[in-house]
């Protein structure tokens, strides 16, 4: 049931998250339907830009793998063999370096322009998979589309079909919801924009190449908890290994991740997001892996937000279940 539902969920979040740009362009008296198509350009336009910058990344660091990987064996067959010694461990290195760096030039292309084709032609190899991601885009594309231009009467058949002495509670459990998620993303928007000028200026500082695009990416990767800022530690820290090896710039990398950490964990989350769900560190890792296994990648990206939505609605259960007569006595 997930294929059939994700592309669904995928064009109702997506048309959720661009709704206010499609009404802001309709106060200034453009059509609605073109009004609706502005705003989905604008959406795709946004996620081309991330996945250029996942690229560039990998256009710079695959080389440097490459070159630095001899470099690595010999730092570190002079720190490890005096030890392996000791034990008479004997290890032929130049063996060694030969096979890891023939393997390696195998499995990774000189970089990501290369990668990304061999990728696109390994995808094409199996045509289900490209009629049905062609046919998943097309739907969701198609659905967003006419949810942006009838999204007043869609809720209005809604609200048509829930019993008249239920409409009330309904409307303020849709109400707080609403708040709750706009609030959610309105200042989630404010923290990446702030935290991709922080990262892009301190990883510049260090002297990172590729820092913008490595700024901005880990910015936008905090909307996963947990997941989104340790891929970006990884990344900052294989750059800075590849271009300085071992040294102060790992120092600074990791100087910079923890008080960015700071920085988005004690002032501009809880200021501005508000203290995201309430949810405990083990509820939120249980909902990264419940929504990740049921809707794949999308299905991370949006565990927080839909379980922000599941939070309004426990609460209210439970506080329907205190005051009940049964609980009461």
């Amino acid at each position: 049931m997930s294929e059939i539902f994700t592309p669904f969920l995928a064009a109702f979040i997506l048309a959720y998250a661009l709704r206010p740009i499609c009404l802001w362009l309709e106060t200034h008296r453009v059509p609605r339907a073109l009004a609706a198509l502005l705003s989905m350009l604008f959406g795709l336009a946004l996620i081309v830009f991330i996945f250029g910058l996942l690229i560039s990344l990998l256009k710079y660091e695959i080389p440097l793998i490459k070159t630095q990987l001899p470099e690595w064996i010999a730092n570190t067959q002079s720190w490890l063999s005096p030890k392996l010694d000791e034990y008479r461990i004997n290890i032929d290195w130049n063996n060694l370096k030969t096979t890891v760096t023939k393997k390696l030039t195998e499995h990774i292309s000189d970089n990501a322009d290369t990668l990304v084709n061999s990728t696109i032609d390994t995808v094409l190899v199996s045509g289900g998979s490209v009629i049905s991601a062609f046919v998943n885009s097309v739907l969701i594309i198609f659905v967003m589309f006419y949810l942006l231009i009838d999204w007043g009467q869609f809720f209005t058949l809604i609200k048509k079909a829930i019993p008249q002495r239920a409409q009330e509670t309904v409307h303020h459990l849709a109400m707080h919801t609403d708040g709750l998620l706009s609030q959610y993303l309105r200042g989630m928007l404010i923290v990446i924009s702030i935290m991709s000028i922080f990262y892009s200026v301190g990883l510049s500082f260090v002297g990172i190449k590729g820092a913008v695009a490595l700024g901005v990416f880990t910015a936008i990767m905090i909307a996963i908890p947990y997941i989104g800022i340790a891929l970006g530690l990884s990344l900052a820290s294989l750059s800075a290994l590849l271009q300085f090896g071992p040294g102060p710039e790992i120092i600074g990398v990791l100087a910079i991740f923890g008080a960015g950490q700071f920085l988005e964990g004690f002032f501009l989350t809880p200021r501005l997001v508000g203290e995201r769900i309430g949810l405990h560190p083990v509820g939120v890792l249980f909902a990264l892996l419940f929504f990740g296994k049921l809707f794949g990648f999308f299905g991370v990206l949006l565990a927080l937000p839909i379980s922000a939505v599941t939070m309004v609605l426990i609460q209210y259960a439970w506080s329907r279940y205190t005051q009940s007569t049964w609980y009461q006595k």
